[in-house]
């Protein structure tokens, strides 16, 4: 690996955590010696990237320094492109778009040597089959979970019974087929999942729920209910 791309590494590793790393996990990661991370992590400091800690005690990197936004690897270029290749496949048509934008984008920004991670990559995302339509806007649905609104649903579940629900969504879960909503319901006072394809209507409203977004979704990832959502 050339210097300028282990330097780059080195940053990036840092990025990724924000506990302190020692130069041996640093190392290791990279597969070049501890001493030469010291070395490296010197220059790095000498020029002014805020790299904060010492010897023995581990680095980090401080808040507020980023690099420019498509200086990537060709692993990240895959991944990108194996992600936004499975959201055109999967998502809604917004975000489907999106996920096109982007691939673009990538393409015409990254050095022409990187191109060919980008028009022909290793990795591919197979289309969703049978994808069961969404009933409910997709793009003002996200907005309310950013937001931390309420949503109210008219919803027919699996046994054709009908619902109404004021619920507090948190996020929207992507399967094979179909779409999942996770969500707060206040008539059941729990958190319930609702496939987008049985929603009859929904009504956006500007009202916040009362509870933080980031507890309420601490709260629903430790009920588990992702792994296996039921229909209500």
């Amino acid at each position: 690996m050339r210097r300028a791309d282990r330097l780059f590494q080195i940053i990036q590793v840092l990025r990724r955590t924000r506990k302190p790393l020692t130069a041996d996990a640093i190392a290791a990661e990279l597969e070049t010696s501890k001493r030469t991370i010291y070395r490296d992590i010197a220059t790095l400091i000498e020029q002014r990237v805020p790299i904060r800690g010492e010897a023995g005690m581990g680095y980090i990197l401080e808040k507020g320094f980023d690099l420019p936004p498509l200086m990537l690897t060709p692993d990240e270029i895959e991944a990108c492109v194996l992600g936004a290749s499975w959201v055109t496949g999967h998502a809604d048509p917004a975000l489907a778009r999106a996920a096109q934008d982007l691939m673009a984008k990538i393409a015409d920004t990254v050095p022409e040597r990187l191109r060919p991670f980008v028009l022909e990559p290793a990795s591919r995302a197979r289309w969703a089959r049978n994808q069961e339509p969404d009933r409910i806007d997709m793009v003002r649905t996200r907005s309310q979970i950013h937001d931390g609104k309420k949503i109210t649903l008219s919803y027919r579940d699996e046994h054709g019974r009908n619902t109404e629900r004021t619920i507090w969504p948190i996020a929207v879960g992507y399967h094979e087929a179909v779409r999942i909503l996770a969500a707060w319901c206040e008539l059941r006072k729990d958190f319930r999942s609702f496939r987008t394809d049985r929603v009859q209507g929904a009504v956006y409203h500007d009202e916040k729920y009362p509870e933080r977004r980031d507890l309420l979704r601490a709260r629903w990832r430790r009920s588990l209910v992702w792994e296996a959502p039921k229909d209500v």
